[in-house]
């Protein structure tokens, strides 16, 4: 596939700013995608595309929040690193034998559900709660106020819903962790970071087999991302949970409104 010049400059400005963002709060994907479609890549390439774009900013951000994975358990990342690993490839499998025409008409709805569910996630988390009967969720910071099995099968989905599409990734594994009960953002974002860049090198690998990934496309975008990654890690720790929130809810219904308007 030839690429027009002047798409470039587009793709590497979402790639940047999708590394930044992901390091953030999640999102990135709500970049990246729709550059690579509205310069000529077919939604279900530009989804696998997009998926090895933003990988290594993951790596980036990741390592810019080595101090609080340190704190953590490390049975618990490597759990949680297993799960990720084996939802990733599930629904990278999923994409792949998705048509093309399905995929284009449930990429508006995917978006909008993960920008509502990130919205939405403190006050069930209130809900929640209250219904337990605590008024805070002091505590819990390193594992979670939920059940495990819960935490776990509710990561388990997150991830099969990231292999199969990428947009919205950190926004819902956010949420997760705020129903979860994790206590500190940082912490929550720390874990969204490591995750994602675990199920996102394994749904890549997928991609990479079945022959969907645009690779000059993938490989220029990665780089511009992996900067962002740094760059977003720096930002977020000076940023207070409000703004974090704006942001990425903000990106999420712009994207989605985009893509219904198509």
């Amino acid at each position: 596939m030839l690429i027009d010049p002047s798409a470039w400059p587009l793709l590497l400005a979402a790639a940047f700013g999708a590394g930044v963002l992901n390091a953030i709060a999640g999102g990135g994907s709500f970049l990246t995608f729709p550059a690579l479609v509205f310069t000529g890549v077919p939604p279900i390439a530009a989804n696998a595309t997009s998926a090895v774009a933003v990988s290594p900013g993951y790596l980036g951000s990741t390592l810019g929040f080595r101090a609080e994975l340190a704190a953590l358990p490390r049975r618990l990342l490597v759990v949680e690193g297993l799960i990720c690993a084996v939802g990733g490839v599930a629904g990278a499998l999923l994409l792949l034998v998705t048509p093309a025409k399905v995929f284009s008409a449930i990429v508006p709805w995917l978006l909008l559900f993960a920008t509502a569910v990130f919205a939405l996630g403190p006050r069930l988390l209130a809900v929640l709660r209250l219904r337990a009967g605590r008024a805070t969720g002091a505590g819990d910071a390193a594992s979670g106020g939920a059940h495990p099995l819960l935490r776990n099968g509710g990561l388990l989905l997150v991830a099969v819903y990231g292999g199969y599409f990428n947009g919205g990734l950190g926004i819902l594994l956010m949420a997760l962790y705020a129903l979860a009960g994790e206590a500190h953002i940082h912490t929550a974002n720390a874990l969204k970071n490591l995750n994602s860049l675990v199920l996102s090198l394994l749904s890549v690998a997928a991609f990479a087999w079945a022959g969907a990934v645009h690779w000059p496309q993938a490989l220029v975008m990665a780089a511009a991302a992996t900067g962002g990654g740094f760059v977003g890690a720096r930002i977020a720790r000076r940023l207070p949970a409000a703004a974090v929130r704006a942001i990425v809810i903000g990106t999420g219904l712009v994207m989605a409104a985009v893509f219904f308007s198509r």
